[in-house]
């Protein structure tokens, strides 16, 4: 309703106490009334929405929250009554050689000597499967008189070939000596036809001991004599040479 209806309508209301003639003054003061009480019924209805709007409820209003984003549904995992959870699978074994108990051929014999025991070397079987081409190690061990044989230490190779032309791995006695176990001398085996090995410490020469394997005579099985390279002494190179002193 615009200001002239509001304007006619007070007019008419008016019409009973002034027929005579027309008091502008009372009309006016009257429409400012009538609108005042319009504006303040208008504004009261406003507060009570805003009321139920801050409560939510009553008189039939309800009022609907945004949806919530879309979200997967959570996942529980459960084990099975009387299963157990899933471990890990075992990592593979440490590689270990393990020589077989008897040699492989016969034992070469040193001269060395721990009272009535002696010092011996021997090939025998060793089980690497993850290197196949490696089925044999180089055992340092004693020998009572009466031809039992006590083993120390095995070395062999991590890779490749044992049967590969040159020198294998070397043995060094890391342990300390105890009274069970004597020391034990530098020892290794070469494949091919080597008639002299010599190895190098501080700067001097040192010649090994020599043996053909009883088995394949191209394995050549060496060692040095504690008394001129102490055991667990390193050399710092080896080179090895046939009959005519060509290197190998």
């Amino acid at each position: 309703m615009n200001e002239l209806e509001q304007l006619r309508r007070a007019m008419r209301a008016t019409e009973g106490p002034y027929h005579d003639d027309l008091d502008l003054t009372a009309i006016m003061r009257d429409g400012r009334r009538l609108r005042r009480r319009r504006r303040f019924v208008g504004a009261g209805a406003t507060a009570l929405v805003t009321v139920l709007a801050a409560g939510g409820v009553g008189l039939g209003v309800r009022w609907a929250r945004p949806p919530a984003p879309d979200r997967p549904p959570a996942r529980v995992a459960t084990v099975p009554t009387g299963a157990s959870p899933a471990t890990a699978p075992p990592g593979p074994a440490p590689t270990r050689s393990e020589p077989h108990r008897g040699p492989l051929g016969k034992a070469v014999e040193t001269g060395i000597r721990y009272g009535v025991d002696q010092r011996v070397y021997y090939v025998v079987a060793v089980d690497l499967p993850e290197v196949p081409g490696v089925r044999i190690g180089l055992m340092a061990g004693r020998r009572t008189p009466a031809g039992d044989l006590t083993d120390d230490i095995v070395v062999n190779d991590v890779r490749g070939s044992d049967r590969r032309p040159g020198f294998h791995e070397i043995g060094y006695d890391d342990a300390t000596p105890s009274a069970g176990r004597p020391p034990v001398p530098t020892f290794g085996y070469f494949v091919g036809p080597a008639s002299r090995i010599v190895g190098t410490v501080d700067g001097r020469q040192v010649d090994a001991r020599l043996a053909q394997w009883s088995t394949d005579p191209e394995l050549v099985i060496f060692w040095f004599d504690p008394v001129d390279l102490a055991p667990g002494v390193r050399l710092d190179g080896i080179v090895a040479q046939d009959r005519t002193g060509r290197p190998l």
